[in-house]
């Protein structure tokens, strides 16, 4: 499959020379002499470095298709982790290198989307926020209740997330996946 320079948009994942690109941004230029063209960032989506490509207007490029499968996840096998697709129920094995981070936030029987390219992950992304208990952490002090104070608290992903002094050990807290920090203790 291929698409028209002029139709690209942010997010669209391309095929170039048999490595896949996701489009950050793009800008169709159209100077007073010469010919229009496209100017884009592109991030490599195997190694997630990102490159300036410009393109002529109206030119063909391969478009890769990316299928976004909802999975659950099941637990971690060596460097890799195992989703089930809640489709099929067929189990995928996904590499640590393209969970990322996102495996602080991981716990079993979680939901997540993958993204998949001929049978290849390429990325997994999480809900803005997930819960999880608290494994660790200092008591509070009664009269301790400085307003704004944070302590530091260990989840049971092993993740330490800021936490207002009120939380004990045992509490589920939700947090933001994006930034990694606290947003409310969960009843």
């Amino acid at each position: 499959m291929s698409v028209n320079t002029n139709d690209l948009k942010r997010g669209m994942t391309l095929d170039l020379d048999g490595t896949l690109f996701q489009v950050i941004e793009f800008q169709h230029v159209k100077p007073g002499k010469g010919g229009a063209f496209v100017r884009t960032k592109l991030r490599n989506l195997k190694t997630g470095g990102v490159v300036d490509r410009t393109f002529n207007a109206g030119v063909d490029v391969g478009l890769a298709i990316v299928e976004r499968r909802e999975m659950q996840f099941l637990y971690r096998d060596g460097r890799d982790f195992v989703f089930m697709d809640l489709d099929s129920y067929e189990q995928h094995h996904v590499s640590e290198g393209v969970v990322g981070d996102l495996a602080s936030y991981l716990t079993d029987g979680a939901t997540a989307v993958v993204a998949v390219h001929d049978g290849t992950p390429l990325g997994v992304e999480l809900p803005a926020s997930v819960v999880l208990k608290v494994a660790r952490t200092d008591p509070g002090v009664k009269g301790d209740r400085v307003s704004g104070a944070l302590k530091p608290a260990t989840l049971q992903t092993g993740i330490v997330v800021q936490v207002p002094l009120f939380v004990e050990e045992g509490d589920q807290v939700k947090v933001d996946t994006r930034t990694g920090q606290y947003i409310t203790r969960e009843r």
